[in-house]
């Protein structure tokens, strides 16, 4: 061979350096793969590597053996095979059969925790078994070699070894391996899980918007119709009574503004049941000064007693189309109580606003003239305080001591309201943090697999107990001896 031939790179030009590079290759590769780890994971790892080396060398303190210094080699070869169980099982099986013919019989007792370990990581299993089957090969040529120096203990240390490599070895790896079919099972049922949940979420949502919109268009029909006649024959009405009875003009005027007004909020309650926002269903800008200020004068000419209007809401405060909305809610339920229940009485409205948010309250006294309540199912007041819970207020509403009765809440600004319009009433979005009467919590993957859970973990288990067994009498042996 000519000099250039050998300059020339190819499988005769590889020699030290080539191995050199590729063990600096290998360790940058395990550095990078240590930094992208959790550090808990790292934490934990390294605690395992130090248990198990510390295992097997205290005992070394109080029994010395025969050559102590390969028994520490083992002990800190174990301790190393632990840490790369994850990241190299092939090689963690493979350099473990060593330590069964070694001297030092304490590390014995990590041998088939790495060997279960590794082999759950080794797929499919039939390579796993091809490895530990050379592993158990690599043990008997070992044995052998060994053995023919001594050929009187030859036959023992073949059955020793045998023993050991069947209970250390092949049955860590039965357990092993079926962990590790159940793995990709349970992932594989986890994804299903998820699919189900995000199934059972969708067709939950299809159920409650194709149940919303049969309500609105019932309502659409039932109620749509009726007020439009309402409206119509009022408006008939208040051009008759213009003519020939005016005193009941404005009587009659109310009556159609009335109806007017019943088809605006029957078109935001059909606005709610399709998931619109309630701000942007009407041109009506509600919950304003002037809205609660006409809301009064209605109340005033329907001969009802007097009602006062205190407003102070600042400039400053941003009050937010929800709020307002809910403000003009709740001083129109509260005159429309004091008409049905308290017809007469002195009402005092009152709007505050604070930085914080606004207050508002509708208060009667007893009315002068005593009267029988139109009765009710306070289904208003449940309503109502539906409503403004949603938005992040408060909500209250009772007698008072002078047989008055108030109605009161408080709304958050537009800083304090959520950025997510609130959900409808009646009709709540599924939960899946509660588990109350009627609802069906999600089911986790464990739960979907616990046959699977107690096939493989229970068989597993059963497999290693004659592996522990086994090693409960060696140690216990070795530590009389």
């Amino acid at each position: 061979m000519t000099e250039e031939e050998r300059q020339l790179p190819g499988p005769r030009g590889r020699g030290p350096s080539d191995a050199a590079r590729r063990l600096r290759r290998e360790a940058a590769e395990i550095r990078a793969a240590v930094r992208a780890v959790p550090r808990r994971t790292v934490v934990a790892e390294s605690l395992v590597c130090a248990l198990a080396a510390a295992f097997g060398l205290i005992p070394l303190l109080l029994i010395p053996p025969d050559r102590p210094v390969l028994a520490v080699l083992e002990a800190l070869w174990a301790a190393l095979l632990v840490a790369a169980r994850r990241g190299r099982p092939v090689a963690a099986v493979l350099g473990a059969f060593p330590l069964l013919a070694g001297a030092n019989v304490w590390v014995l007792a990590v041998v088939p925790l790495i060997v279960l370990s590794a082999t759950r990581r080794i797929a499919p299993p039939r390579r796993a078994w091809r490895i530990v089957g050379l592993a158990c090969a690599a043990l008997g040529g070992l044995t052998f070699t060994v053995g023919l120096f001594r050929w009187e203990t030859l036959p023992m240390m073949l059955a020793e070894n045998a023993v050991s490599a069947v209970l250390l070895l092949l049955l860590p790896t039965l357990a092993g391996t079926m962990l590790g079919r159940r793995r990709p099972l349970v992932d594989l049922l986890r994804e299903r899980n998820a699919y189900l949940e995000q199934t059972r979420t969708l067709t939950a949502a299809a159920a409650r918007m194709e149940e919303r919109t049969r309500i609105a268009r019932e309502m659409h029909d039932l109620l749509g119709h009726r007020l439009s006649l309402i409206s119509v024959h009022a408006g008939a009405l208040e051009l008759a009574a213009a003519r020939q009875a005016p005193p009941l003009a404005g009587q009659v005027e109310l009556l159609r503004t009335t109806a007017g007004t019943a088809m605006e909020e029957l078109r935001e309650i059909l606005g709610v049941l399709r998931h619109a926002d309630l701000s942007d269903e009407t041109g009506v800008d509600r919950g304003t000064y002037e809205d609660i200020t006409a809301l009064v004068t209605q109340s005033r000419q329907t001969g009802g007693g007097p009602v006062e209007l205190v407003w102070s809401v600042p400039d400053t405060v941003e009050v937010g189309p929800r709020v307002r909305q809910a403000i003009h809610r709740v001083v129109r339920e509260g005159l429309t109580n004091v008409l049905k229940h308290a017809s007469g009485a002195p009402v005092l409205v009152e709007v505050k606003g604070t930085d914080a948010g606004i207050e508002v309250h509708v208060t009667n006294g007893v009315p002068r003239v005593p009267g029988d309540s139109q009765g009710g199912t306070s289904s208003g007041l449940a309503g109502l305080q539906e409503r403004i819970s949603l938005l992040g207020g408060t909500f209250g509403a009772g007698a008072l001591p002078d047989g008055g009765f108030r109605v009161t809440a408080w709304l958050p600004s537009q800083q304090s309201l959520p950025s997510q319009p609130p959900q409808p009433y009646l009709l709540s979005q599924p939960s899946h943090a509660t588990n109350g009467p009627g609802s069906n919590s999600p089911l986790s993957a464990q739960t979907l697999t616990w046959p699977r859970v107690l096939g493989a973990g229970c068989t597993a288990v059963l497999v290693v107990l004659p592996t522990a067994g086994f090693l409960i009498v060696l140690l216990v042996m070795a530590a009389l001896g």
